[in-house]
Protein backbone atom coordinates (compact mmCIF):
# COMPACT_ATOMS: atom_id res chain seq x y z
CA UNK A 1 0.00 0.00 0.00
CA UNK A 2 2.79 2.41 0.11
CA UNK A 3 3.86 5.01 -3.08
CA UNK A 4 5.18 2.49 -5.73
CA UNK A 5 8.51 2.91 -6.80
CA UNK A 6 9.21 3.46 -10.62
CA UNK A 7 9.99 -0.32 -12.34
CA UNK A 8 12.51 -0.60 -14.85
CA UNK A 9 10.66 -1.34 -18.26
CA UNK A 10 12.61 -4.94 -18.51
CA UNK A 11 11.96 -6.15 -15.29
CA UNK A 12 9.46 -9.11 -16.13
CA UNK A 13 11.72 -9.94 -19.27
CA UNK A 14 12.88 -13.25 -19.26
CA UNK A 15 11.54 -14.33 -15.90
CA UNK A 16 9.55 -17.81 -15.51
CA UNK A 17 6.09 -17.65 -13.61
CA UNK A 18 3.85 -20.24 -12.73
CA UNK A 19 0.19 -18.82 -12.10
CA UNK A 20 -2.34 -21.47 -10.87
CA UNK A 21 -6.04 -20.91 -12.14
CA UNK A 22 -4.15 -19.23 -15.16
CA UNK A 23 -7.29 -20.40 -16.87
CA UNK A 24 -9.30 -17.87 -16.62
CA UNK A 25 -10.48 -14.42 -14.72
CA UNK A 26 -7.58 -13.31 -12.52
CA UNK A 27 -5.36 -15.74 -13.42
CA UNK A 28 -5.53 -15.49 -17.33
CA UNK A 29 -5.25 -11.47 -16.94
CA UNK A 30 -2.03 -12.23 -14.80
CA UNK A 31 -0.53 -14.59 -17.83
CA UNK A 32 -1.43 -11.96 -20.66
CA UNK A 33 -0.09 -8.98 -18.35
CA UNK A 34 3.56 -11.54 -17.58
CA UNK A 35 3.65 -12.14 -21.32
CA UNK A 36 3.46 -8.95 -22.17
CA UNK A 37 5.90 -7.63 -20.15
CA UNK A 38 8.15 -10.10 -21.51
CA UNK A 39 8.13 -13.04 -19.13
CA UNK A 40 7.62 -16.96 -19.54
CA UNK A 41 3.79 -17.38 -18.02
CA UNK A 42 2.94 -21.09 -17.21
CA UNK A 43 -0.89 -21.18 -17.40
CA UNK A 44 -1.36 -24.00 -14.53
CA UNK A 45 -5.53 -24.77 -13.83
CA UNK A 46 -7.90 -27.62 -13.86
CA UNK A 47 -8.99 -26.18 -17.39
CA UNK A 48 -5.71 -24.75 -18.81
CA UNK A 49 -6.39 -25.00 -22.75
CA UNK A 50 -4.63 -26.28 -25.43
CA UNK A 51 -1.01 -24.08 -23.99
CA UNK A 52 -1.57 -24.98 -20.75
CA UNK A 53 -0.68 -27.46 -17.75
CA UNK A 54 -3.36 -29.26 -15.61
CA UNK A 55 -2.85 -28.96 -12.22
CA UNK A 56 -5.54 -29.54 -9.37
CA UNK A 57 -3.74 -27.22 -6.35
CA UNK A 58 -5.17 -29.55 -3.84
CA UNK A 59 -2.84 -32.16 -5.24
CA UNK A 60 0.77 -31.54 -3.28
CA UNK A 61 2.54 -34.06 -5.53
CA UNK A 62 1.36 -32.42 -8.90
CA UNK A 63 1.84 -29.44 -7.48
CA UNK A 64 5.45 -30.14 -6.90
CA UNK A 65 6.08 -32.14 -10.22
CA UNK A 66 5.42 -28.78 -11.83
CA UNK A 67 7.45 -26.91 -10.07
CA UNK A 68 10.47 -29.69 -10.87
CA UNK A 69 9.32 -29.90 -14.49
CA UNK A 70 9.64 -25.96 -14.78
CA UNK A 71 12.89 -25.55 -13.02
CA UNK A 72 14.30 -28.41 -15.15
CA UNK A 73 13.09 -26.75 -18.14
CA UNK A 74 14.15 -23.20 -17.75
CA UNK A 75 16.43 -23.43 -14.91
CA UNK A 76 14.67 -21.49 -11.99
CA UNK A 77 11.28 -20.12 -11.31
CA UNK A 78 10.98 -16.48 -10.61
CA UNK A 79 7.47 -16.19 -9.75
CA UNK A 80 4.83 -18.23 -8.06
CA UNK A 81 1.24 -17.10 -8.17
CA UNK A 82 -0.92 -18.83 -6.39
CA UNK A 83 -4.26 -17.41 -7.45
CA UNK A 84 -6.68 -20.60 -7.65
CA UNK A 85 -9.45 -19.85 -5.33
CA UNK A 86 -13.39 -21.02 -4.88
CA UNK A 87 -16.49 -19.28 -3.20
CA UNK A 88 -19.35 -19.96 -1.65
CA UNK A 89 -22.01 -17.39 -0.62
CA UNK A 90 -24.74 -18.28 1.75
CA UNK A 91 -26.19 -18.85 5.51
CA UNK A 92 -22.94 -20.25 7.42
CA UNK A 93 -25.17 -22.90 8.62
CA UNK A 94 -26.42 -24.05 5.50
CA UNK A 95 -22.58 -24.93 4.12
CA UNK A 96 -21.96 -28.68 4.30
CA UNK A 97 -18.99 -29.98 5.90
CA UNK A 98 -17.88 -31.43 2.80
CA UNK A 99 -18.13 -27.38 1.27
CA UNK A 100 -15.61 -26.52 4.44
CA UNK A 101 -13.43 -29.02 3.30
CA UNK A 102 -13.50 -28.26 -0.40
CA UNK A 103 -13.02 -24.75 0.23
CA UNK A 104 -10.09 -24.93 2.61
CA UNK A 105 -8.35 -27.83 0.52
CA UNK A 106 -8.67 -24.95 -2.68
CA UNK A 107 -7.83 -21.62 -1.07
CA UNK A 108 -5.77 -22.72 2.31
CA UNK A 109 -3.58 -25.72 1.09
CA UNK A 110 -3.87 -25.09 -2.46
CA UNK A 111 -1.79 -21.47 -1.52
CA UNK A 112 0.62 -24.13 1.17
CA UNK A 113 1.38 -26.85 -1.87
CA UNK A 114 2.56 -23.51 -3.54
CA UNK A 115 4.85 -22.26 -0.71
CA UNK A 116 5.99 -25.88 0.20
CA UNK A 117 6.85 -26.53 -3.53
CA UNK A 118 8.42 -23.15 -4.90
CA UNK A 119 9.82 -21.49 -1.49
CA UNK A 120 12.47 -23.82 -1.26
CA UNK A 121 13.51 -23.18 -4.73
CA UNK A 122 13.99 -20.00 -4.63
CA UNK A 123 15.58 -19.92 -1.07
CA UNK A 124 18.52 -22.17 -3.35
CA UNK A 125 18.41 -19.08 -5.83
CA UNK A 126 18.54 -16.45 -3.53
CA UNK A 127 15.64 -14.52 -5.60
CA UNK A 128 11.88 -15.18 -6.48
CA UNK A 129 8.49 -13.71 -5.54
CA UNK A 130 5.52 -15.50 -4.20
CA UNK A 131 2.19 -13.82 -5.06
CA UNK A 132 -0.76 -14.75 -3.18
CA UNK A 133 -4.09 -14.16 -4.30
CA UNK A 134 -6.47 -13.42 -0.81
CA UNK A 135 -9.59 -11.31 -1.36
CA UNK A 136 -11.02 -7.65 0.74
CA UNK A 137 -12.52 -10.95 2.54
CA UNK A 138 -9.02 -11.43 4.03
CA UNK A 139 -9.29 -8.04 5.71
CA UNK A 140 -12.62 -6.91 6.02
CA UNK A 141 -15.02 -9.82 7.80
CA UNK A 142 -18.17 -10.40 6.61
CA UNK A 143 -21.53 -12.89 7.00
CA UNK A 144 -23.13 -14.61 4.64
CA UNK A 145 -19.45 -15.42 2.81
CA UNK A 146 -17.55 -16.83 5.91
CA UNK A 147 -16.14 -19.93 4.83
CA UNK A 148 -14.64 -17.53 2.57
CA UNK A 149 -13.59 -14.82 4.42
CA UNK A 150 -12.00 -17.43 6.70
CA UNK A 151 -9.80 -19.05 4.08
CA UNK A 152 -8.39 -15.63 2.76
CA UNK A 153 -7.62 -14.44 5.67
CA UNK A 154 -5.50 -17.39 6.40
CA UNK A 155 -4.47 -16.57 3.09
CA UNK A 156 -3.12 -12.93 4.41
CA UNK A 157 -1.74 -14.27 7.34
CA UNK A 158 0.48 -16.33 5.60
CA UNK A 159 1.66 -14.25 3.36
CA UNK A 160 2.67 -11.29 6.08
CA UNK A 161 4.54 -14.21 8.24
CA UNK A 162 6.32 -15.77 5.14
CA UNK A 163 7.51 -12.17 4.00
CA UNK A 164 9.19 -11.29 7.26
CA UNK A 165 11.07 -14.81 6.92
CA UNK A 166 11.81 -14.77 3.29
CA UNK A 167 13.39 -11.54 3.18
CA UNK A 168 16.47 -12.70 4.49
CA UNK A 169 16.62 -15.42 1.57
CA UNK A 170 16.21 -12.57 -1.23
CA UNK A 171 12.51 -13.32 -1.54
CA UNK A 172 9.52 -11.15 -2.28
CA UNK A 173 6.07 -12.29 -1.35
CA UNK A 174 3.33 -10.22 -2.15
CA UNK A 175 -0.48 -11.05 -1.62
CA UNK A 176 -3.07 -9.91 -3.68
CA UNK A 177 -6.67 -8.01 -1.92
CA UNK A 178 -9.12 -6.77 -4.70
CA UNK A 179 -12.54 -6.09 -3.94
CA UNK A 180 -15.23 -7.96 -6.56
CA UNK A 181 -13.35 -8.42 -9.65
CA UNK A 182 -15.21 -8.85 -12.63
CA UNK A 183 -14.64 -12.64 -13.09
CA UNK A 184 -17.13 -15.89 -13.26
CA UNK A 185 -16.43 -16.45 -9.33
CA UNK A 186 -19.15 -13.72 -9.28
CA UNK A 187 -21.84 -15.61 -10.15
CA UNK A 188 -20.56 -19.18 -8.48
CA UNK A 189 -20.65 -20.78 -4.96
CA UNK A 190 -24.08 -19.13 -4.39
CA UNK A 191 -25.91 -21.84 -1.86
CA UNK A 192 -29.70 -20.75 -1.07
CA UNK A 193 -31.26 -17.38 -2.82
CA UNK A 194 -28.00 -15.29 -1.64
CA UNK A 195 -26.87 -13.26 -5.34
CA UNK A 196 -23.22 -13.33 -5.12
CA UNK A 197 -22.45 -11.06 -7.84
CA UNK A 198 -25.01 -8.73 -6.19
CA UNK A 199 -23.52 -9.26 -2.54
CA UNK A 200 -19.70 -8.68 -3.66
CA UNK A 201 -20.41 -5.18 -5.31
CA UNK A 202 -22.87 -3.67 -2.72
CA UNK A 203 -20.71 -5.08 0.13
CA UNK A 204 -18.23 -3.51 -0.40
CA UNK A 205 -19.09 -0.18 -1.93
CA UNK A 206 -17.47 -0.68 -5.29
CA UNK A 207 -20.20 -0.02 -8.26
CA UNK A 208 -18.76 -1.60 -11.08
CA UNK A 209 -16.16 -4.78 -10.55
CA UNK A 210 -12.98 -4.33 -10.61
CA UNK A 211 -11.59 -4.83 -14.78
CA UNK A 212 -8.99 -7.94 -14.68
CA UNK A 213 -6.60 -6.34 -16.80
CA UNK A 214 -6.49 -3.20 -14.76
CA UNK A 215 -5.88 -5.54 -11.46
CA UNK A 216 -3.38 -7.27 -13.43
CA UNK A 217 -1.20 -4.19 -14.15
CA UNK A 218 -1.64 -2.88 -10.73
CA UNK A 219 -0.23 -6.14 -9.40
CA UNK A 220 2.73 -6.25 -11.83
CA UNK A 221 3.93 -2.95 -10.91
CA UNK A 222 3.11 -3.66 -7.02
CA UNK A 223 5.51 -7.03 -7.47
CA UNK A 224 8.29 -5.55 -9.17
CA UNK A 225 8.32 -2.88 -6.87
CA UNK A 226 8.12 -5.11 -4.10
CA UNK A 227 5.21 -4.10 -2.20
CA UNK A 228 3.94 -6.77 0.42
CA UNK A 229 -0.21 -5.55 -0.05
CA UNK A 230 -2.31 -4.75 -3.29
CA UNK A 231 -5.87 -3.30 -1.98
CA UNK A 232 -7.65 -1.94 -5.67
CA UNK A 233 -9.32 -0.08 -6.13
CA UNK A 234 -9.13 2.98 -4.14
CA UNK A 235 -13.02 2.59 -2.47
CA UNK A 236 -11.23 -0.73 -1.24
CA UNK A 237 -8.38 0.77 0.06
CA UNK A 238 -10.85 3.55 2.02
CA UNK A 239 -12.84 1.14 3.33
CA UNK A 240 -9.74 -0.84 4.88
CA UNK A 241 -8.54 2.28 5.87
CA UNK A 242 -11.98 3.05 8.02
CA UNK A 243 -12.17 -0.64 9.64
CA UNK A 244 -8.61 0.58 11.44
CA UNK A 245 -9.67 3.74 12.32
CA UNK A 246 -13.94 2.59 13.25
CA UNK A 247 -14.00 -0.85 13.49
CA UNK A 248 -16.94 -0.52 15.75
CA UNK A 249 -18.21 1.07 12.78
CA UNK A 250 -17.64 -1.10 10.03
CA UNK A 251 -19.10 -4.18 12.07
CA UNK A 252 -22.39 -2.31 12.50
CA UNK A 253 -22.87 -1.60 8.84
CA UNK A 254 -21.75 -5.40 8.30
CA UNK A 255 -24.72 -6.55 10.47
CA UNK A 256 -27.06 -3.89 8.65
CA UNK A 257 -25.88 -5.51 4.87
CA UNK A 258 -26.38 -9.11 5.88
CA UNK A 259 -29.79 -8.07 7.46
CA UNK A 260 -30.60 -6.32 3.91
CA UNK A 261 -29.46 -9.29 1.81
CA UNK A 262 -31.46 -11.89 3.95
CA UNK A 263 -34.78 -9.81 3.03
CA UNK A 264 -33.80 -9.39 -0.37
CA UNK A 265 -33.16 -13.20 -0.38
CA UNK A 266 -36.82 -13.80 1.38
CA UNK A 267 -38.27 -11.67 -1.61
CA UNK A 268 -37.45 -13.59 -3.90
CA UNK A 269 -39.13 -17.13 -2.46
CA UNK A 270 -42.25 -14.86 -2.91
Amino acid sequence: MSRRATVPPDWYVGKTAIVTGGGSGIGAALVTALRQAGAIAVVADLEPGAEGRALDVTDAEAVQALVDDVVAEHGRLDLLFNNAGITFIGETQDITLAQWNKIIDVNIRGVVHGVAAAYPQMIKQGSGTIVNTASMGGLMAAGLITSYVTTKHAVVGLSAALRSEAAAYGVGVTVVCPAAVDTPILDQGEIGRISGRDYYLKGQGVRNPVDPAVLAGKVLEAVAAGEAMVIEPVQARMAYRLQRLAPGFTRRASVKFVDKQRKRAARKKR
